[in-house]
């Protein structure tokens, strides 16, 4: 416990991967590599720079006083520098080349775009993880008739496999979101003030080769295969947009499958996975409450709206930059991809133990299955010499009627009643001998077959699992 305020994204949801990633040691050594970086391209390219300063700042990328950098940061109210003078303390030989040419930009927008990669990569590969555990689902019950729902309402049959393809199909389209996000992020590179370059101008006596050169060095170092073609002083803020706008996706997706399963939990059809010893209410000892579900809905609805902070701070950039983006994203941006992970794991956890009270299902079916046979039904009543409109006048009648008993809480009898009727022209064994719920199903199963066969691929190598997460 602490005497200071602590986000629960910290504390109680979000993987170590992803707390690492985003800490400040990550942030600041890799200001610290990208000043290598730098010197090391600058020195390649005839500045002068020494091995000697490239090898000593090599040599410190980690160990980083934090005291000296805060001391020095109350001093002269300017972050960067203070890293600038704590970097030069630890490597004083290089002290007086650190950061040649650069401005500040260039270790804190460049680092935030390593991180960000890195992370969504991250998340992409967690998210495959989700899809596998329902691709796992929805083979097993592809056949399995179950009753489906519009305006969550009783209609049509499906089976509890293709349920969960809708599922997967939304978490689909989040990776391929997250895959363009990944596939489009660029380095800033080393760009100036203004993002004219006009420093390295000066420094390279005109020869502009040598900058381009110089980025190429830069991008080559983490991983990236060229810069933004042009910039400010900052990278476009677009970037941002687009990162939140994908962890968006993939909150709204994991809302509506949660949503789908509290729901089903409700009518007992389906349930999220209890652990023998859980709790799920201070007073009421008998209950299961579909805590994880909420939970997954609880942090997608603020994942959400924590996205809409980026392309507010998108828009409003004042012409090369003005910093009213850094404050908001110093929060907007870390908590985004924390809520992220935290929504992927819940995922995964529910998905790996999602359980299946079958004969639940199966009762539910046959409840309603009566009233979901009578096309077919009409269309037997007609093959054997009924009169079209006048039978579907007899199941109009006689599904009212049976409607208005369930309602008073007794059971439906549907099938006796249209046996009853002589016009109709069945009898109820005859009737009943048509209400196989996999009948009604449709191409259910084939439809599961050929989504699976489609996503395969993308899930080769991939274990399905359950995450660790605090309850």
């Amino acid at each position: 416990m602490t005497s200071k305020y602590e986000s629960p994204l910290s504390s109680r949801y979000a993987s170590e991967y992803m707390l690492s990633l985003l800490s400040s040691d990550t942030r600041y050594s890799t200001w610290r590599r990208l000043w290598v970086s730098l010197a090391k391209a600058e020195h390649a390219l005839g500045l002068p720079v020494t091995e000697g300063q490239v090898a000593e700042l090599e040599a410190h990328t980690t160990d980083i006083d934090y005291a000296c950098v805060a001391a020095r940061e109350k001093e002269v109210r300017h972050d960067v520098m203070a890293h600038v003078y704590a970097y030069g303390q630890a490597a004083p030989s290089a002290a007086g080349i650190i950061h040649l040419g650069a401005t500040s930009c260039f270790v804190t927008d460049n680092a935030d775009l390593i991180i960000y990669r890195d992370a969504l990569r991250y998340l992409r590969a967690e998210l495959l993880v989700v899809l596998e555990n329902l691709s796992k689902f929805a083979e097993k019950y592809k056949e399995m008739p179950t009753l489906g729902y519009t305006h969550y309402q009783p209609a049509q049959l499906v089976t509890v496999g293709k349920r969960a393809t809708l599922w997967m199909q939304d978490f689909l389209s989040d990776l391929h979101e997250l895959d363009f996000a990944i596939d489009n992020i660029k380095l800033l590179g080393c760009r100036g003030t203004t993002g004219t370059e006009a420093s390295f101008v000066e420094l390279f006596e005109g020869d502009t080769a040598k900058i381009d050169e110089m980025n190429r060095m830069i991008c080559k170092d983490f991983g990236f295969d060229e810069c933004f073609d042009v910039a400010g002083q900052t990278y476009p803020r677009k970037v941002d947009s687009r990162i939140l706008n994908a962890l968006s996706s993939i909150a709204q997706s994991a809302y509506r499958m949660a949503n789908d399963i509290r729901l089903l939990q409700h009518d007992r059809q389906v349930e999220e996975p209890f652990e023998k010893n859980q709790i799920g209410s201070s007073a009421m000892a008998y209950k299961r409450n579909p805590m994880r579900s909420e939970r997954i809905c609880s942090l997608s609805r603020y994942l959400m709206t924590d996205a809409m902070n980026a392309p507010m701070t998108a828009s409003t950039q004042w012409l090369e930059r003005t910093l009213d983006d850094s404050a908001n994203r110093r929060i907007s941006m870390p908590e985004g991809f924390l809520c992220a992970d935290a929504v992927i794991r819940l995922c995964q956890n529910v998905t790996d133990g999602l359980h299946v009270n079958e004969k639940i299902v199966e009762k539910t079916v046959r409840e309603y299955l009566p009233f979901i046979a009578t096309e077919n039904l009409m269309m037997e009543a007609v093959k054997r010499g009924g009169n079209r409109q006048e039978i579907h006048e007899i199941i109009r009648k006689c599904s009212m009627e049976a409607t208005a008993k369930m309602k008073n809480g007794e059971e439906c009898d549907l099938t006796a009643r249209l046996a009853a009727e002589p016009t109709f022209g069945m009898s109820e064994a005859e009737i009943n001998a048509l209400l196989e719920p996999s009948k009604y199903i449709g191409r259910c199963p084939e439809q599961v077959e050929a989504f699976l066969a489609k996503v395969k691929p993308l899930l080769e190598g991939v274990d399905g699992s359950s995450a660790e997460i605090n309850l």
